[in-house]
């Protein structure tokens, strides 16, 4: 396999990690059963995010880097893992008995889904970016 083949199967993997991520968080915190119920309701803010981070990690793996290239999918890539983060992060403040802390968690719960929207606007953002890379770095090679 060349570098090109694997980069499907590190998308692939990407994606199902950050997924696999997602549950784990909540399941430590929350309890499986509710990880699942809670896949089940944000779906469609959930899967969106896991895919366009798996396409970005196999768009990564597949171009030539560069310095901003690998700043980008940082960055975007952050993003998306933040958003994970920041919609599970609640459950976790609120086993946290400080009353000045639990105030944090009502805000990231009246903000959750914000918070998974502006990471799947991160990930069509870096996958624009990469796409327009890999056509550029074509161009190059015809040149």
């Amino acid at each position: 396999m060349n570098k090109k083949d694997n980069s499907i199967l590190y998308g692939l993997l990407a994606g199902l990690g950050l997924l696999i991520f997602y549950l784990g968080v909540l399941s430590i915190f929350q309890g499986i059963d509710f990880a699942f119920l809670n896949l089940r309701s944000l779906w469609y803010f959930i899967f969106p995010l896991a895919i366009g981070f798996g396409i970005q990690i196999g768009l990564y793996t597949s171009i030539k880097h560069t310095a901003t290239m690998t700043g980008t999918i940082a960055g975007t890539g952050g993003v998306s893992a933040g958003s994970m983060v920041a919609c599970c992060s609640h459950f976790l403040l609120n086993i946290i008995p400080i009353a000045g802390i639990s105030g944090i968690s009502l805000i990231l719960m009246s903000y959750q889904k914000w918070f998974l929207g502006i990471g799947i606007i991160a990930n069509i953002i870096g996958i624009i970016f990469m796409l327009n890379h890999r056509n550029k770095m074509r161009k190059e090679a015809c040149h």
